[in-house]
């Protein structure tokens, strides 16, 4: 299945790291977030991936053009013409990235309208360039499957300060936006949506995703809550870099189980 990340915000709150990259190309021990995002899809066998970009993506596109020399063993042969031979070392065979400037300014909204076009599968899987979990995609589906509603969130149950959900049995009543005070499930991104989502949508920049169109699939009974009770984390400050990276170090990362 194509699996759309978000990837082109600013990344404000993480200033040190975001002054010089994209936030899903801050290294969690050897590779970017974004490379363990994508790595826990390709677990459960998703691995084509559309890339909205923004801020920095120029960096993101370097990072999969250059993806084969920078990560297998290769021979140059210098010269007039050039030829390099790739000697096979990683494991993402198969992995078919699209990265779609989705500009600069845009919000969560907007990139995804505007990638619109290279949707060609219904449900399409969709997440956040800055959080992991350990996350059963399978069950994901098979809940989303089932339900048969327009847009299925995960929903984490910790001490957040993101979006939170009100919710009667799996179907979301109401979803705010960060709420001051979260006790109810929160959200974990990781989503499951249909293709009429866009019709929710507008190309325009202004146009956000959470504050606006999932109060309006809320309020209409078409946004399912599928419930994950295991681990997540998000890099949103440096301290979050630093615990994930500890850790990974500590051979303790949830994602990759």
């Amino acid at each position: 299945m194509q699996v759309v990340i978000l990837c082109g915000g600013l990344g404000t709150r993480l200033r040190e790291e975001t002054e010089f990259r994209p936030k899903p190309m801050v290294n969690i021990g050897p590779r970017p977030i974004l490379w363990h995002i994508m790595n826990r899809y390709a677990k459960f066998g998703h691995t084509e991936f559309i890339l909205c970009l923004g801020y920095k993506g120029e960096m993101i596109k370097e990072y999969f053009y250059n993806y084969e020399i920078q990560n297998n063993d290769f021979t140059i042969e210098l010269g007039a013409s050039k030829n390099i031979t790739i000697h096979d070392k990683h494991n993402e065979k198969g992995w078919r990235v699209t990265c779609i400037n989705t500009g600069e300014k845009a919000l969560k909204g907007a990139r995804i309208k505007k990638i619109e076009r290279f949707i060609n599968e219904e449900p399409f899987l969709m997440t956040y360039g800055d959080s992991l979990a350990d996350i059963d995609i399978d069950a994901l589906l098979a809940f989303h499957r089932a339900h048969k509603k327009m847009v299925t969130v995960s929903g984490v149950n910790i001490a957040s300060r993101f979006g939170e959900m009100r919710i009667k049995g799996d179907t979301v009543l109401s979803f705010r936006e960060k709420p001051q005070k979260a006790d109810n499930f929160l959200n974990g991104g990781y989503f499951v949506c249909d293709k009429s989502v866009f019709n929710y949508l507008s190309s325009d920049d202004n146009c956000d995703f959470e504050i606006g169109p999932l109060e309006r699939i809320a309020a209409e009974g078409q946004l399912k809550l599928y419930k994950h009770h295991g681990a997540w984390a998000c890099m949103d400050t440096l301290r979050d870099v630093e615990f994930l990276n500890n850790l990974w170090l500590e051979n303790k990362a949830f994602w990759t189980q």
